[in-house]
């Protein structure tokens, strides 16, 4: 069984310019008003770029990978110009970036989330009646297991190619109980598919990552040797600059 590969980063890893980034990527990141855009835009793209090379032999300079899109809006990878064969998936949250990489033919969805404080209207509005009975801790909610349960989700949505177009009701996340320190198995069940997407969670810090795919997958590996997740401290630059930017 193959695994879906990965690989995290965090702002201090950005190059201090955008030679990097092709001309489209240029241009559309040229069209974003909030600088906070700005810094996940080119977070999000110097984590897949520097993924997908790591995958190639032999490795292409970072600049010359391309993150487009598919009609549906899902992330693309591009090499001089031609489709980078496996599927992508791509998520930030607090200054860090993880992208994953789906081996050949199959569907992939990555989530990063904070183990932050949900409210039990987040969890009525959002969760299936099961999803509930496990987060609800009399009146309060667990925080990481709806932040597990929500990034699951997300994933999931991924591989369906929908996002938060479709009712998060419509998919239902079950998982192996666990501390976290290691990746746990969960699936995630869809409404109108036969059977469930096998999926991946693991607890790094204050961070919850999870991995869904349309086929069954290995533990996930990483791409790097040290994932810089498991000492990682939120970050929230773009509050030294929030206000939106005059654009052409």
């Amino acid at each position: 069984m193959t695994a879906v590969e990965w690989l995290a980063a965090g702002e201090h890893e950005l190059p201090a310019d955008d030679q990097f980034l092709t001309e489209r990527e240029l241009a559309w990141m040229g069209r974003m008003r909030f600088p906070k855009r700005r810094l996940e835009y080119r977070l999000a793209r110097w984590c897949a770029k520097t993924a997908i090379a790591a995958t190639v032999e032999p490795a292409p300079p970072v600049g010359e990978v391309e993150i487009g899109h598919l009609p549906e809006g899902a992330p693309a990878g591009y090499i001089r110009g031609a489709e980078f064969e496996r599927r992508i998936s791509m998520t930030d949250r607090a200054g860090w970036a993880v992208c994953a990489i789906a081996p050949p033919g199959i569907e992939v969805g990555v989530d990063l989330e904070l183990v932050e404080t949900r409210t039990p209207g987040f969890v009525a509005d959002f969760f299936t009646a099961s999803e509930r009975l496990i987060t609800m801790r009399g009146r309060e909610v667990d925080p990481l297991l709806a932040n597990l349960i929500w990034s699951a989700k997300e994933s999931a949505l991924k591989v369906l190619r929908t996002g938060l177009r479709r009712d998060t009701r419509s998919v239902e996340v079950t998982m192996e109980p666990g501390p976290g320190d290691s990746w746990t198995p969960l699936t995630v069940a869809a409404d109108g598919l036969s059977r469930p997407f096998a999926g991946w969670w693991r607890r790094y810090g204050e961070f919850v990552l999870t991995v869904a795919a349309s086929h069954p997958t290995a533990t996930p590996i990483s791409l790097s040797a040290s994932t810089g997740l498991a000492t990682a401290e939120p970050v929230h630059s773009w509050l030294d600059q929030p206000a939106p930017i005059d654009v052409d």
